[in-house]
């Protein structure tokens, strides 16, 4: 891991285009390879878009793949580089909503696109935020991706088994909780919802730790620019009536939101996650073995 580090930290000096062709270049050596998350993500593809013919489908996840090995290449830029070059590669829009977040206790919504890393760092150039860790198997990594996250405005890092109560202490205090709402961690503190059609284990803690907190809710997408130009990170409006009375309701209003982006950029979204893994009772895996 100290080699693929220092690898990393010397590719982070190329031009963009350039490493970001070489990423597109490991993707599709990588979905050759990598039998069993091509299969993943086929898979999620027949589930999410079962209309897509099978050769686009396969097209498509081919494109995940090389926008995911440039993402984790370009990560080094987001690791590394001076703040002058990252100003002018991350391109806001409108702008990060800075007076907003600070009016009131927020959460900044980022679903799984393979850029989300780039959001987060368009958020720490400018103000402090939390948000909760899993922490990494592998120790070097691990020490790497904490430093990367929090070298700007202070981070605080919540490890995921310490539960939300730090988190809402923190929202309090005024700092904006970056949350990743969209993995699939099991049946706890989750709901059923549908996604694209098929039922999900969707985590309610969203709508759940808004309702406690009086929170805003404001999502964040962050995109690849045409040409290797940089990357695009789009703030949207802060959701209005969230999340109301139905906490089952909410959590299928944040899921049909991220359908809606994912259908924009389809290669961009995590499709390499088992996002289906956790059935209801009674229902059949969809993976395999």
């Amino acid at each position: 891991m100290r080699i693929m580090l220092g690898l990393m930290w010397l590719l982070h000096w190329l031009p963009l285009p350039v490493l970001g062709r070489l990423g597109n270049a490991v993707g599709s050596l990588l979905f050759l390879l990598v039998k069993s998350r091509r299969h993943i993500t086929l898979t999620n593809l027949q589930i999410c878009l079962p209309d897509l013919p099978e050769s686009e489908r396969r097209a498509l996840a081919k494109k995940h793949f090389q926008a995911y090995a440039r993402s984790v290449l370009e990560r080094g830029i987001l690791w590394w580089a001076p703040e002058s070059r990252l100003r002018k590669l991350i391109h806001v829009e409108p702008r990060v909503p800075v007076e907003v977040m600070r009016a009131s206790p927020t959460i900044v919504l980022c679903p799984h696109f393979v850029c989300l890393d780039v959001a987060g760092v368009a958020g720490v150039l400018e103000l402090s935020m939390c948000s909760i860790y899993t922490q990494q198997k592998n120790r070097v990594f691990d020490e790497a991706l904490r430093k990367g996250r929090s070298r700007f405005h202070a981070v605080k890092i919540v490890p995921r088994d310490a539960g939300v109560k730090p988190i809402i202490r923190s929202m309090r205090d005024g700092m904006p909780f970056f949350m990743l709402p969209d993995l699939d961690f099991g049946s706890k503190d989750a709901e059923f919802v549908p996604f694209f059609g098929m039922p999900a284990a969707t985590l309610t803690a969203p709508a759940r730790i808004a309702a406690a907190t009086g929170a805003q809710v404001i999502p964040v997408i962050a995109t690849f620019m045409p040409d290797f130009r940089g990357w695009k990170v789009t703030y949207y409006p802060p959701w209005e009536g969230y999340p109301g009375d139905d906490i089952v309701a909410a959590t299928r209003r944040m899921n049909e939101f991220i359908e809606k982006r994912v259908m924009e950029t389809p290669a961009e979204y995590f499709w390499a996650h088992k996002r289906f893994k956790t059935r209801p009772q009674g229902e059949p895996g969809v993976y395999g073995k």
